[in-house]
């Protein structure tokens, strides 16, 4: 279980996530669903430990995140929400790196890659420069690099953003794959149709704050006659005063 316990993180005056409380449960996908700037990326990089909570508490398997994040890491494959990243290494290059820092035996490492890269089409191209690759496939070599520690949290900032139908289906599969074994998928979008696809449970974010917990069917109960749309955008789009 990941359980956030009153975190928030203020840059200056500004407070990108504020006083979150949150548990998610192992063998769950849960959603993050807000607008750009809404704090789910900020959210991520908390439990990353990207940056650091200004205050409060992150647990993972009733460790503290602050004391023990070396652990904590090794249990969670993460993809960032750019895969403009190690540009100048061949995909295989960042591939066994990654198998390097998470301690994965290189034969282990090897079978993984070249399952993942037939999975997404990218074997062909293995040895080639991150930097010639395009957008999605630069996203398909990012999650491939994610997965090859076989983590228990897989933490997905927008990843099906520049992959093809094909590579999204499948990632989704395994999403589901993922926590039908008990493990934890957390993932950010704001497409609602995936997250009605995917999702066990959502928490919606605004200007930092989490107005809703809860599975879609207990947001649509709580709003009769209104499409998902409709829902999200009164709940977290914006108010009357700040438009014009």
């Amino acid at each position: 279980m990941i359980k956030f316990d009153h975190v928030s993180k203020i840059y200056g005056e500004k407070e990108a996530l504020s006083d979150l409380n949150l548990s998610i449960n192992d063998g769950e996908i849960f959603g993050l669903i807000g607008h750009n700037g809404a704090g789910k990326t900020t959210t991520i990089s908390v439990l990353t430990s990207i940056i650091e909570a200004s205050y409060g508490n992150v647990y993972v398997d009733d460790l503290l995140l602050s004391e023990h994040r070396d652990d904590i890491k090794k249990k969670i494959g993460y993809v960032p929400d750019s895969p403009d990243i190690f540009l100048n290494l061949t995909a295989n290059e960042y591939w066994h790196f990654l198998a390097k820092i998470y301690g994965v035996d290189s034969e282990i490492a090897q079978q993984r890659i070249t399952v993942l890269s037939q999975l997404f089409d990218l074997t062909s191209q293995v040895n080639d420069m991150i930097d010639s690759f395009s957008h999605g496939m630069r996203q398909k070599v990012i999650v491939i690099g994610a997965l090859i520690s076989n983590p228990d949290i897989w933490v997905l900032d927008e990843p099906l953003t520049g992959l093809d139908p094909q590579a999204s289906f499948d990632l989704k599969e395994m999403m589901k794959e993922h926590a039908k074994s008990g493990k934890t998928v957390i993932f950010s979008t704001h497409v609602l149709q995936v997250a009605e696809q995917l999702c066990d449970r959502i928490g919606i974010l605004k200007q930092g704050k989490l107005i809703f917990v809860g599975t879609l069917e207990d947001l649509k109960s709580n709003h009769p006659d209104k499409d998902l749309e409709t829902i999200y955008l009164e709940m977290a789009g914006r108010n009357a005063q700040e438009v014009g």
